[in-house]
């Protein structure tokens, strides 16, 4: 059987021996098997040095059998995890993304951050501020960082902790008041960061807040888009408020970080050290693959062959992840739309600070979109030309457009297969 396809740099994926894996990644699955009893129970492994045919046999790992079996089938003695908890070695999270019914994760201690580290490390942007002290504000989903959660009630500067300041008390940017808004933006200024990390659709916000308020922050040198998609009218909102390099940090919280590149340049990598990313043909499409996650070096709860439900499509430059599977959509004719297919059709002389493409029907959308000024037809005619034939688009400029109860914003919402 062939080698199958990763999206790893060569240097990660030593060729194999004629046709069995190479080193580096049997050498993680067997570790993995050791740490966690699951594997062996789904699929026991032989002595023999593993082959590509026997590789494809594991069966790939999903977030529903995860939530199924719980937690715990990836511990023999789930006792320990406790104790850990209790001692600070362990800690837990609990992740549902926009679709998913609530899954516990549980990471050993420096886990997060180490993995986080690695991923600045793969970055030509971020590499600068390893090793060295710096100042970062994060403006998340509260929930979304491993950090967030215990330090949510905590006045400033009681967020402020490792050089990093967690910035809103709670989820769902659009009902923040006023207030809210002067006592993020304070904190921002009261903090100088070097590196501005956060949701597409808060960081928006942010900049919509700044803005109003003529506010600078001349310090930032680096803005993460991270936690959800980000749109190109994301991207250019955020660019006007602060004008600093963006980059695309992709990955989840029970997988970690997996891609890094710059923001809308379709030049994103795996971050080798952190995880083996396979990829699936999916669809029929080219260059357009399923992912599914090997995590490196991890001892709590090591996913193997981990489907995260995220679609990625490769280029000469890099790697595009497009979304999740469930935010794409199939015109009639079985081509795609994805969201950066959304961003092409806008007019070019339309900007807003979020916004939201829902079909209802067959042939009928819904654009919702929070912006200063109510768009042109022009809007719905070339998103009706984008979707199919016969398809019709209407917009509404809103006030503010709900996020699903973990936070997260959704950009495309086709009407569920």
């Amino acid at each position: 059987m062939p080698a199958l396809e990763f999206a790893n740099s060569p240097a990660a994926l030593a060729p194999g021996v004629a046709d069995t894996l190479p080193s580096p990644l049997e050498t993680e699955i067997r570790a993995i098997y050791a740490r966690s009893p699951l594997y062996g129970q789904r699929f026991p492994l032989h002595a023999d040095p593993l082959k590509w045919s026997c590789y494809s046999e594991i069966p790939v790992l999903s977030k529903q059998e995860i939530v199924e079996r719980g937690h715990q089938a990836f511990f023999g003695d789930y006792a320990e995890v406790e104790r850990g908890l209790r001692d600070k070695r362990f800690e837990y999270e609990a992740t549902g993304g926009t679709t998913q019914s609530p899954m516990t994760v549980i990471m050993e201690d420096g886990w997060w951050n180490a993995q986080t580290e690695r991923a600045y490390r793969a970055s030509p942007i971020l590499r600068e501020f390893v090793g060295r002290p710096y100042r970062k504000c994060v403006l998340a989903p509260v929930g979304c960082s491993s950090n967030l959660c215990p330090y949510e009630d905590h006045p400033f500067p009681n967020r402020y902790f490792d050089g990093t300041v967690y910035l809103n008390l709670s989820s769902d940017p659009f009902a923040f008041l006023d207030p809210e808004w002067d006592r993020i933006v304070l904190e921002l200024q009261a903090t100088q960061p070097e590196v501005l990390e956060g949701e597409p659709v808060y960081l928006s916000l942010l900049a919509r807040a700044v803005q109003k308020r003529g506010v600078k922050v001349p310090s930032i040198r680096a803005v993460i888009l991270t936690y959800g998609k980000a749109s190109a009218q994301h991207g250019r909102r955020i660019a006007e408020a602060f004008p600093a390099p963006q980059v695309d940090l992709y990955g989840s919280t029970e997988a970690g970080y997996l891609f890094v590149g710059e923001a809308f340049k379709d030049n994103s990598q795996v971050i080798d050290e952190n995880a083996f990313v396979e990829l699936t043909p999916w669809q029929g499409l080219s260059d357009v693959f399923q992912i599914a996650v090997t995590t490196r070096g991890r001892e709590a709860m090591p996913l193997l062959r981990y489907r995260t439900g995220d679609i990625v499509q490769k280029f000469p430059t890099g790697y595009r992840v497009l979304g999740r599977e469930s935010g794409l959509y199939f015109r009639p004719d079985g081509s795609l739309v994805s969201p950066t297919d959304i961003d092409a059709a806008l007019p070019a002389n339309f900007a807003c600070w979020h916004y939201m493409l829902v079909q209802t029907s067959a042939v009928r959308w819904d654009f919702h979109y929070v912006a200063d000024h109510t768009a042109t037809s022009e809007v719905e005619t070339r998103l009706a030309g984008l979707l199919g034939e016969g398809v019709r688009v209407n917009a509404f400029r809103r006030k503010f457009i709900a996020p699903a109860a973990s936070g997260k914003f959704s950009l495309l919402k086709p009407l569920a297969k």
